[in-house]
């Protein structure tokens, strides 16, 4: 067969010449050696060279003699699917096809544009170069215009894209268009929309970006007549797409610039879209996610009278984040200004939006009451009811100004809306309290509430449960500290259950453990609770998990360190059958040890003559609760053992003295790192290197990747201070979620609560997420129920974070709020009574009109008396700003 010998030479040329000399039989009957040919080149096919490859397709072409079975193999997607990726150019193709008659030809032509996906590029060359009629279809349409959108010019065919011309200069020369462009715009499946649209935009501006995108052309291929705009407007709307994927919407909009006859012409399809928009919006999201829906939104333009059906749907988005919360506002406010909202409906966005943390949504909501008012006289009784709803607004600010709208309209109202009036003002800050009773004719004290300092009751303790009684218990328990390892309780009963069940009958137990050890805890750097699961593994003899408690001492912590001690001799304890309990288990949750309930465990192990394990006492010795009882410190000192003489000396000078932890030559506000160093000589009884560790000297250079938890602090719970002002600020990364959750347990544990948990406690006051500070509310709260909260020593130190801004004046005001409306009005005026003086410094602080205001609230509720000269002096300066009126009003609440 010669054709397949030629194509093996990859000589296009004599492949042509020898199609030319063949009867269309003597080609057909060489296509199935060619197709043989080609089954072994697969494998191999993108390495050959361009003329085999070129070669070998023509020829294989050539000898498809039906215009269907040329179709077939064209369409192929290994053949020539992609036209502008022919081997050598594919001239070649033409040349082939020239070897047919042009009725063959124009058939071809006609069968390639039924195809979904034709190669519109060589129809056309074949429609120019037969005359035949030009195809309709709307796979060969839609290819038209993208080779225009992609000019690929090829000199071997016959019509196509000009080089270096835009969109709009082809189309309007183009022979095809005439016949084209009105079955575009009437076929929906073919995309119109922008293309790259926002890069021509920010690269170009919007000259360039009309004419380089597919609507852009089109809209000015409209205005010179060459398409009807009404079809085209309606292709855009019914092709549109309102999912986050879809085109922007809003540029697209801006680009067609619609008139309101033409908005009119497309009222079912923006209604239809606008109702997915909102669908999407109630279910809300992040900003990113939410932003795509209301650009969409507001792209459409939706009317007054085509968003009034849907004023309820527009009511609940008023609930949700502050975009869309803003939008659903804006439409609202236009019903009413359209008079298409009723006035129950005006009523109940205000008490959706009036209440709302957004200063702006309550300001625009104030701002269209104040408008409505003036416009329509007969509303004004209404409109300053609806504006009251502001005075339970938690910022004074927009109480005042809720309180001048009031005041403006008030006349006009008439006295009918004073009672009412008189009831809202009730809960209105105490420095508005004067101008609202001038207002309403109320003396100021019956406006409003007065609140008597109510604290949270002192935290009771808690004591920890007796002994787990079964292995099957002790099984379930170890989920628990696996699932949660931060509670101390449960992990402490767990350890010590697996010492006295395993002492009782380790067979049992391990058989008991068998089911909830296919769940390993989570990885961590440091040694944590979760390795009680490495405990249970080694009783039972399984093989160790890759992350071992004894893995990662890098990054040891001294608690983890510790702990790591605890569960390697309790490994041991556990093999060897040394003692049948611990010591250390604490008596409460905070890690505390009665010293009665010690001494009873260290006889009971003195009557079975067994030494305690040495971890297990420098624990239980680190944890005891100084006593001055002298009938437990007699019990202690009648033991013989060792363990029992230690304990004695132990009780009987206190155990370990408490540390100031101000740092050398520092004031008491200071914000620099606080580090706890070690006096010498060493104090106290001497104790284990892993105990030791716990009350050495701050290491500078260890590294400690998890953030504090709890059972840090139940090590040494008569220490806190030392446990925080070592640990919390040795974390490398001071904002982390970690740390919040361990505060409430450090103000609920015992010892001094000195100059480091009150800095802690400052900082976690200002954290970004609300639970932190929520955890930092619940710490300060218990501190001031127990009389431990050092109120002035607080208030300095966010003073002085404030100045350096080294947190953020908003959410530091936002938690003292939360503290506050518990009931501690006093408490945390006298924080603030601390902070002012040198926030008001000049330049005053950021964000201190926010504490002023707060200010003006507590001191109010608490009767708080006495000039402060900084206030006074921030009072008396010229201005309108937040800083400058709060100060006013807490100068008068002060006076």
């Amino acid at each position: 067969m010669k054709l397949v010998r030629l194509a093996e030479t990859g000589d296009v040329k004599e492949v042509l010449r020898e199609l030319g000399a063949l009867t269309p039989d003597e080609r057909a009957a060489q296509a199935e050696p060619l197709e043989a040919r080609r089954a072994t080149l697969r494998a191999d096919w993108p390495w050959r060279s361009e003329e085999e490859k070129a070669a070998q397709l023509a020829a294989e072409l050539g000898c498809r003699t039906g215009p269907v079975a040329a179709a077939d193999w064209i369409q192929q997607v290994e053949n020539c699917h992609e036209e502008d990726r022919l081997p050598l150019g594919g001239a070649w193709m033409v040349d082939v096809l020239n070897l047919h008659p042009d009725a063959w030809r124009a058939e071809l032509a006609a069968r390639l544009a039924e195809r979904s996906r034709p190669p519109a590029r060589l129809v056309e060359h074949l429609v120019h170069d037969t005359g035949c009629p030009v195809p309709t279809s709307t796979g060969f349409v839609a290819g038209w215009l993208h080779s225009r959108l992609w000019p690929w010019h090829a000199a071997h065919l016959r019509g196509g894209p000009q080089p270096g011309a835009t969109l709009l200069e082809q189309l309007r020369q183009d022979e095809l268009s005439p016949t084209l462009l009105p079955l575009t715009v009437e076929r929906p499946e073919i995309y119109l929309g922008p293309n790259w649209l926002h890069n021509d935009m920010t690269e170009y501006g919007m000259p360039h970006m009309v004419e380089h995108n597919r609507l852009g052309a089109f809209i000015s291929l409209s205005a010179e007549g060459l398409v009807d705009r009404a079809a085209l407007i309606r292709h855009v709307f019914a092709g549109l797409d309102v999912t986050e994927k879809g085109p922007d919407i809003a540029i697209m909009m801006t680009v067609l610039a619609l008139t309101p006859e033409e908005l009119a012409s497309v009222a079912h399809e923006r209604a239809g879209l606008a109702e997915s928009l909102r669908t999407q919006l109630l279910r809300d999201g992040t900003r990113r996610e939410t932003a795509a829906p209301l650009a969409h939104l507001r792209a459409f333009a939706l009317t007054p009278a085509e968003n009034a059906p849907f004023a309820r749907d527009h009511l609940a988005l008023l609930d949700l984040s502050l975009p869309v919360a803003a939008y659903a506002q804006e439409v609202l406010n236009g019903l009413d200004e359209a008079g298409l909202l009723e006035p129950d409906t005006l009523t109940e966005v205000c008490e959706r939006v009036l209440l709302r943390p957004e200063k702006k949504l309550v300001r625009a909501q104030l701002t269209r009451l104040d408008r409505a008012a003036r416009r329509d006289s007969a509303r004004t009784a209404r409109t300053v009811l609806d504006a009251a709803t502001a005075f339970d607004h938690r910022d004074v600010d927009l109480q005042e100004r809720a309180l001048d709208v009031v005041a403006r309209h008030l006349k006009a109202a008439g006295d009918s809306v004073l009672p009412q009036l008189r009831t809202a003002a009730a809960r209105i800050n105490p420095g508005l309290a004067a101008r609202a009773a001038e207002l309403f004719g109320t003396a100021p004290d019956e406006l409003t509430e007065q609140y008597a300092d109510i604290l949270l009751p002192v935290p009771e303790p808690r004591p920890v449960p007796d002994p787990i009684e079964t292995a099957v218990e002790v099984a379930e328990e170890l989920a628990a500290v696996v699932a949660n390892d931060k509670d101390v309780v449960t992990f402490e009963r767990v350890l010590d259950g697996l010492v006295r069940h395993a002492h009782l009958d380790r067979a049992a137990l391990a058989q008991a453990l068998k089911p909830v050890m296919r769940r390993q805890p989570r990885d961590s750097s440091d040694c944590t609770q979760s390795g009680v699961y490495d405990v249970a593994a080694a009783l039972r003899g399984d093989e160790p998990r890759e992350y071992h408690f004894a893995v990662g001492e890098a990054f040891q912590s001294p608690a983890g360190g510790l702990m790591r001690a605890r569960l390697a001799e309790a490994i041991d304890i556990i093999a060897t059958a040394a003692q049948p309990f611990l010591l250390a288990v604490p008596t409460d949750a905070t890690g505390a040890l009665d010293a009665a309930v010690l001494v009873r465990r260290i006889s009971a192990l003195d009557g079975l003559g067994i030494t305690p394990a040495p971890v297990d006492l420098a624990q239980a010795l680190l944890r005891v609760t100084p006593t001055a009882d002298e009938k437990v410190r007699d019990a202690a000192g009648q033991l013989a053992s060792d363990a029992g003489q230690r304990l004695t000396r132990w009780l009987r000078e206190g155990g370990l003295p408490h540390w100031d932890s101000r740092p050398a030559g520092r004031p008491d506000d200071t914000i620099d790192q606080v580090s706890h160093i070690r006096p010498e000589p060493a104090l106290g009884p001497p104790l284990l290197p892993a105990a030791e560790a716990l009350i050495g000297p701050y290491e500078t250079g260890h590294a400690v990747t998890d953030p504090m938890v709890p059972f840090w602090l139940a090590q040494l719970p008569h220490h806190r201070e030392v446990v925080v002002s070592r640990d919390y600020f040795r974390w490398r990364y001071e904002a982390n979620r970690g740390w919040a959750r361990a505060l409430p347990f450090a103000a609920e544990s015992g010892g001094p609560a000195g100059i480091g948990l009150h800095l802690a406690l400052a900082k976690t006051l200002s954290y970004d997420h609300q639970s932190e500070r929520d955890a930092a509310v619940d710490a300060l709260l218990v501190l001031a129920a127990r009389g431990q909260l050092n109120t002035d020593l607080l208030g300095r130190q966010l003073a002085e974070l404030l100045s350096d801004m080294r947190i953020m004046a908003n959410r530091v005001a936002a938690s003292l709020r939360t503290a506050a409306e518990t009931g501690a009005y006093a408490v945390v005026w006298s924080v603030l009574e601390a902070a002012l003086p040198r926030l008001l410094r000049d330049p005053v602080a950021q964000g201190t009109g926010a504490l002023l205001a707060l200010g003006v609230d507590c001191a109010s509720r608490c009767a708080a008396k006495g000039e402060i000269p900084e206030v006074t002096a921030a009072a008396a300066r010229t201005g309108s700003s937040q800083a400058v009126k709060n100060a006013r009003m807490l100068r008068d609440v002060l006076g």
